[in-house]
């Protein structure tokens, strides 16, 4: 039986397409004509042996082969970078300063630390796991090398704006929610303190939507707010990312909830130029968040 070997180069083609959801903005970054990623992607299918794309109105979505394959084609691409970066830079050293917000503490940072550590042993790392202010606050003053953090639209000087995140109301995962738009009640809202963007969101779509609401939980952290969101004291508002399974995301049409925003999701970092080894580790943050959000 003739074994298949996928071209690493056309792996990342695809997943960058993907990722930036367009293959003509794949084919400006990567150097390439579009022409030649087209060649690339036929190429994929042939390897494959099945169909990656499947047409949807004048675009391109994946079949069930295709979400897959790119499920495997970021594991690969992730594998091949670390190794490099193993081989290439085995005599980086010194000493990382990373901030995550509350969301990513959990699914992301256990996965990045440890590919960070196993290609870079001798860097040491300090992690932070706290609020979106204190986050911005610690990097401007350069008290971070890099923090994730959400946005309202306001950047730091040196930024990247990695994309934007849906927001959803969440309530537990079995059994009816805390509230229902029938009940007459106002509803319960289960959330982290204030200052918070997320919390600030909830309330003005509420008030928007004219749906009267109070307080029925305050948490000062991520953990706490599950817990009570859970136990059904109230609903509360985050993204799909790191959340729980005793949670789910509700349909706002099937519970008579107002629609969400999108949040903004940005990489900050203390200074234009950083040293190699932050550099590396702010590499392997992007990754993995563009891994973590959802299509």
């Amino acid at each position: 039986m003739r074994r298949t070997i996928f071209d690493l180069d056309v792996l990342r083609t695809f997943s960058t397409g993907m990722e930036l959801g367009n293959f003509a903005k794949a084919a400006e970054r990567l150097g390439r004509s579009t022409s030649a990623v087209s060649a690339q992607l036929k190429k994929l299918e042939e390897q494959a042996g099945t169909p990656i794309f499947r047409k949807a109105g004048r675009g391109l979505a994946l079949t069930d082969a295709g979400e897959t394959m790119l499920g495997y084609a970021r594991r690969l691409l992730e594998l091949n970078d670390e190794a490099a970066a193993a081989v290439n830079s085995v005599e980086l050293e010194g000493w990382v300063r990373l901030g995550l917000q509350e969301d990513f503490g959990e699914n992301l940072l256990p996965e990045v630390l440890g590919r960070f550590a196993r290609a870079h042993p001798k860097v040491r790392i300090e992690a932070r796991v706290v609020r979106n202010a204190e986050l911005i606050e610690r990097v401007t003053s350069g008290k971070l090398d890099l923090a994730l953090a959400w946005s309202d639209g306001m950047l730091t000087a040196h930024c990247e704006r990695i994309g934007d995140v849906p927001m959803c109301w969440i309530g537990p995962a079995e059994g009816p929610p805390a509230w229902q738009a029938t009940s007459g009640e106002p509803m319960p809202l289960a959330s982290l303190e204030a200052p918070c963007l997320l919390r600030s969101a909830a309330t003005k779509a509420l008030d928007e939507a004219g749906i009267s609401w109070r307080l029925a939980f305050v948490s000062p952290s991520l953990g706490g707010l599950w817990a009570a969101t859970a136990a059904g004291l109230g609903l509360t508002i985050r993204t799909p990312i790191g959340l729980p399974a005793k949670l789910r995301p509700l349909a706002p049409e099937a519970f008579g909830l107002p629609d969400l925003p999108k949040l903004g999701l940005v990489l900050h970092q203390a200074e234009a130029e950083l040293q190699p080894a932050a550099a590396r580790l702010g590499e392997l943050v992007l990754q993995s968040v563009h891994g973590a959000l959802p299509d």
